[in-house]
């Protein structure tokens, strides 16, 4: 996330917020409930090159936040329960879930004792190639790169580039503009082909990050007894599904539950769309997850529940808990509905449909 963009978000969260208007309009834009999702809970770590840093809160704030959930008055509640609000329309108390992606190792070491000591209800979203040790971490790979050298070279629309990357806000720059050109690829398999090459030529061992960052199997299915917890599907290589074919989208859908089904012996019935954002999942990988029976699945749209999300409940919206917007008073906009409202242009479900 460019400097300009985060000044500009923070900006009209701070906006909102002192402006008191986030009280104000709270009645009109906080819905039902809200789906907030993390990724890792650890301390921070030193640096100013964490190209990733919005990816990760610590485990202070997490802290503060489950305990400001707890005195709300909102009831926070599982995914089945959440299912089951909508579908029945038992709007009488609002409510929020929490909710982990990826199943990185730090939610068992620091999130866990948290919610465990709360009794906090929460989800994990695991793609099973990263328990497998067969996953491919390429955010963190590209990250891993440009961190450990000062110039570094890849094949761009056929030719040869190289980057310098001495100082920390040109590895910063350099990360953003090569993610997005990532990103911007047309399918997986190209975005894949660039990472494995990156990560051969300088010594980025795939393998090796699934095994520092990533739960085992033996962690999920420790996890998976605590009636607290909910295990949810989240494809099998972590694929933006939209890049892919009608096949391989069904396919990594469903073979995700299997795998998952067959390592801990819980069927999951809830998914969660990895990246999640309108590039990466749409109507076609709604209707996929609606065939397959999953109860809801999940995207990063960034939006609250209102009672219409019963009629997409394969396309709900979510709120990021963002590690560059650790404050408590940000919570209290996000959960009234209000920065997301003005998000999504007003629009309520089809702010994720």
């Amino acid at each position: 996330m460019s400097g300009l963009k985060k000044t500009i978000i923070r900006a009209g969260l701070e906006t909102l917020y002192f402006s008191g208007a986030h009280v104000a309009l709270r009645p009109f834009f906080q819905g039902v409930g809200a789906i907030l999702t993390l990724h890792h809970v650890r301390p921070s770590r030193a640096g100013s090159y964490q190209p990733n840093r919005l990816l990760e809160v610590s485990p202070g704030f997490f802290a503060a936040v489950v305990r400001r959930l707890k005195r709300s008055g909102l009831d926070i509640v599982s995914l089945d329960e959440m299912y089951r609000r909508l579908t029945q329309r038992d709007f009488k108390r609002r409510f929020v879930c929490l909710t982990f992606d990826d199943g990185y190792r730090d939610n068992l070491q620091w999130a866990y004792p948290i919610l465990k000591k709360h009794d906090v209800p929460f989800a994990l979203y695991v793609p099973t190639s990263f328990p497998d040790r067969i996953g491919e971490i390429w955010w963190v790979a590209l990250e891993r790169v440009i961190a450990n050298h000062d110039r570094i070279g890849l094949y761009i629309d056929g030719r040869e580039r190289r980057f310098d990357c001495t100082r920390a806000d040109e590895k910063r720059n350099i990360y953003e503009q090569l993610y997005w050109w990532l990103r911007s690829l047309e399918t997986e398999d190209e975005l894949r082909a660039v990472i494995r090459d990156l990560a051969a030529r300088y010594g980025i061992d795939m393998k090796a990050l699934c095994d520092e960052l990533c739960m085992s199997w033996e962690d999920i299915a420790e996890l998976s007894r605590d009636p607290l917890v909910t295990i949810g599907a989240h494809t099998v290589n972590h694929f933006m599904l939209k890049k892919t074919s009608d096949r391989v989208a069904r396919a990594e859908m469903e073979m995700s539950r299997a795998v998952i089904a067959s390592a801990i012996g819980v069927r999951p019935e809830h998914f969660a769309y990895p990246v999640g954002d309108p590039s990466s999942a749409g109507p076609r990988e709604f209707e996929i997850a609606s065939d397959l029976g999953f109860k809801t699945a999940v995207t990063t749209r960034p939006g609250v529940l209102f009672r219409e999300h019963r009629n997409h409940l394969t396309a709900l919206p979510r709120i990021s808990l963002n590690g560059e917007y650790q404050q408590l008073r940000y919570l209290r906009v996000l959960m009234s509905g209000t920065a997301t409202a003005m998000w999504n242009g007003f629009r309520r479900p089809k702010a994720a449909a």
